[in-house]
């Protein structure tokens, strides 16, 4: 009966996994660019009481085992990078992508970082920056002499001279893919980080090869779902309910046990 106290425990530690997950998801749904985690669970191991196939006479076996398990464990929380909603700003500067691929940014330490964000600005000297004034890579600088400012699906970056009212191109986005985006490591501010488990990697241009194209004037929203997270935060509950619920059962068991001594 011990044995169900400790694996009643562990479910219910791995529900909490779970709603601190679908929390942050929730929390995350307003979020451009956040990208929604989903808790993996996997079981733990096995107490084998009888052997499958054991001996049971001279010329029978067990068709089955006793095989008595431990219990659950969060094996890891992966990023779902499914593409979310684009919504029109009709700001040039916001830019989202349609597809495959991230921008690169560059930190203020001069590491590089990823993100899905487009929502971009320009920083005192004329630079398209991020939230958080950190500058896109390769770096474009919008000088105050131009108007009507482009970016084409395929990144190119143009503007009209005021003087001249020729259309001159400024600079070109270039995206960043990885085989295993799932392997990257979140950072915060809408950010992630190359490892070895995400690959190097890939550079192109908008609409080449694998890359999505760009959307001026648009940002693409969380991918979060409010409906499914709600189930999900449901689901989560009752299961840590109904494993709170084996482990009171459990001690009233022990209870009686204890009682059949006196």
């Amino acid at each position: 009966m011990i044995r169900g106290l400790y694996t009643a425990a562990t479910g219910m530690n791995s529900q909490q996994s779970q709603i601190d997950v679908t929390s942050n998801n929730i929390a995350n749904v307003n979020t451009l660019g956040f990208k929604k985690d989903r808790a993996e669970f996997q079981d733990l191991m096995y107490e084998t009481l009888n052997y499958t196939a054991g001996q049971t006479s001279e010329t029978t076996r067990n068709p089955t085992g006793i095989d008595v398990g431990m219990g659950v464990r969060i094996s890891g929380i992966q990023k779902s990078f499914l593409q979310g909603d684009l919504k029109q700003t009709s700001n040039p500067l916001d830019v989202a992508i349609e597809g495959n691929g991230f921008f690169r940014i560059t930190m203020p330490d001069g590491e590089t970082a990823y993100t899905r964000s487009g929502a971009f600005k320009l920083d005192d000297e004329g630079a398209i920056v991020n939230s958080n004034g950190y500058r896109l890579d390769p770096e474009i600088v919008i000088p105050d002499n131009v108007i009507k400012l482009t970016i084409g699906k395929d990144g190119v970056v143009t503007a009209t001279d005021k003087a001249t009212e020729t259309i001159v191109t400024l600079g070109q986005i270039t995206l960043s893919d990885f085989i295993n985006p799932a392997g990257l490591a979140p950072i915060g501010e809408s950010l992630f980080k190359e490892t070895e488990a995400s690959g190097a990697p890939v550079e192109g241009n908008p609409t080449e090869n694998q890359f999505g194209n760009l959307r001026q004037g648009m940002v693409e929203l969380s991918n979060v779902k409010l409906v499914n997270e709600m189930v999900d935060l449901i689901t989560a509950q009752r299961a840590y309910e109904a494993n709170s619920k084996a482990i009171t059962t459990t001690d009233d068991m022990l209870d009686i046990v204890n009682r059949l001594k006196r």
